[in-house]
């Protein structure tokens, strides 16, 4: 059997990809992975996405959407994609239990995923106080003090945001030059509502069990090695993410990051019939209803692409 489109990975690119080509009678057949649902499924309460006035939690989020794409059709199924073959058409998938797929079109959503710091205390209070999205979170942190790790212009960028809502920001790098670009440096030099701990990092984030949430952070400074405590309302990671797309490399055009090129305008990638959509393809806005918009740009692409082919 060769299906018409095959999504792979799941998240609110690849189950909005997964609407939108059921809808239109296509037949999707969507390999969500083992931990399906991206990275809203650790992420807790979202105010953000349009539709949800009282908020939602992440993973009920992304409930929703898995039971909306199969009501309308699509077939969702928990295995991880360890290969893929592009070099002709039909498009070839195989999965993680040795099966054989075949596509007319493929539409790539296996989303990113924030670097962090490997501390265990990190996992413990995710979600709970430490964030890897200022844009996301930093509303829940209005009049509070917290903590920006980083030294490029994502860091800047998120420090520079949460003063709108924080009262307080700091900016910790462990070394005393950063990797940001001028304008952001100067920009945040200027905040009076940032201060920069330069030469330190964080050692431990500290927080209490019931209810959850982070009261402090460990620092030690790199060069006198001084080791202290410092209360704090939140921590966020900002140094980089890295792009799920380990699986085309060598196959599709991707930056020095690893992020998928797509054409100006649209989900194509540099092999006609796969598409691009989701976190994988954006280094820049990284939300769930901008991923959600390019998986309907996916779709709508692929629908052309094999009613221009034929199928």
């Amino acid at each position: 059997m060769v299906h018409n489109v095959i999504i792979i990975g799941s998240g609110a690119a690849g189950y909005t990809a997964a609407l939108y080509t059921a809808r239109a009678s296509l037949q999707p057949l969507l390999f969500a992975g083992y931990l399906p649902g991206g990275q809203l499924m650790i992420t807790t309460e979202v105010e953000n996405y349009p539709g949800f006035p009282e908020g939602i939690m992440g993973p009920e989020l992304m409930d929703h959407f898995r039971k909306q794409v199969e009501r309308v059709g699509a077939v969702v199924e928990e295995k991880n994609v360890v290969k893929v073959d592009f070099s002709e058409r039909p498009f070839k998938v195989w999965t993680d239990d040795e099966e054989m797929h075949l596509a007319h079109s493929i539409i790539i959503s296996t989303g990113a995923s924030a670097k962090w710091l490997g501390l265990e205390s990190e996992v413990t209070y995710g979600g709970h106080g430490v964030s890897a999205c200022a844009t996301c979170d930093g509303f829940f942190f209005r009049g509070k003090e917290v903590i920006v790790v980083g030294g490029g212009d994502t860091a800047m960028e998120e420090a520079n945001y949460l003063t709108r809502h924080c009262s307080h920001v700091y900016l910790v790098h462990r070394r005393d030059q950063f990797r940001a670009s001028k304008i952001m440096q100067d920009r945040v030099l200027n905040n009076e509502k940032v201060t920069f701990l330069k030469h330190t990092v964080i050692e431990e984030i500290l927080g209490q069990a019931g209810p959850k949430k982070v009261t402090g952070v460990r620092l030690r400074n790199v060069v006198t090695n001084e080791v202290k405590n410092m209360p704090i309302d939140g921590v966020f990671v900002a140094i980089g993410h890295k792009p799920t797309s380990e699986l085309f490399q060598g196959v599709l055009d991707m930056d020095e990051v690893g992020y998928l090129k797509t054409q100006p305008g649209s989900t194509k990638t540099n092999i006609p019939g796969v598409f691009a959509s989701g976190d994988v393809a954006d280094n820049v806005y990284r939300q769930a209803v901008t991923a959600a918009g390019t998986g309907c740009m996916a779709a709508i692409d692929a629908e052309r692409f094999l009613e221009a082919e034929g199928h």
